[in-house]
């Protein structure tokens, strides 16, 4: 089993943390790409991430075209709200790259036209509710990707 999780811009520290620390536990790699909202080293990280910060398999990029670059990921799965597709009909395959756009404005505008086919979202069926929390929004999808993946 094999996929990563994408951070682009994350803005809040302990959310960045707890997804590093679902990362340990899932044993997958968390790419964050800038501008970070945060520093690294910042104590909110390490206290939600508790002691898996350490062994967290973290690389942080620049740019999301040094992203591509870099890891060159098989298959980008975005989740986003504005997803016309269920999370729950993507079927996840071995490379996939899941990510996940900033708490206050998520994906970068010129991703929702440019990778359309791949956006996917989270249903929310409660009528009250705009989003759900960034680190809530990656332990679902990872896990769902993960049940998938070890089935």
């Amino acid at each position: 089993m094999n996929f990563s999780i994408v951070l682009l811009r994350p803005e809040i520290p302990h959310n960045t943390g707890a997804i590093g620390r679902l990362c340990v536990g899932l044993g997958v790699r968390l790419d964050l790409v800038r501008p970070l909202g945060f520093h690294l080293n910042d104590k909110s990280i390490a206290r939600a991430g508790l002691d898996y910060w350490p062994h967290l398999e973290k690389v942080v990029h620049d740019t999301w075209e040094e992203y591509l670059a870099v890891q060159k990921p098989k298959r980008l799965v975005f989740l986003s709200t504005r997803g016309t597709k269920s999370l729950y009909d993507c079927r996840f395959a071995d490379g996939d790259a899941l990510v996940f756009g900033n708490e206050s404005s998520g994906l970068p505008k010129p991703f929702y036209e440019r990778y359309a086919d791949s956006l996917f979202r989270i249903p929310m069926p409660g009528p009250n509710a705009r989003s759900i929390n960034l680190a809530n929004a990656v332990s679902i999808a990872a896990y769902e990707c993960f049940r998938q993946l070890a089935g």
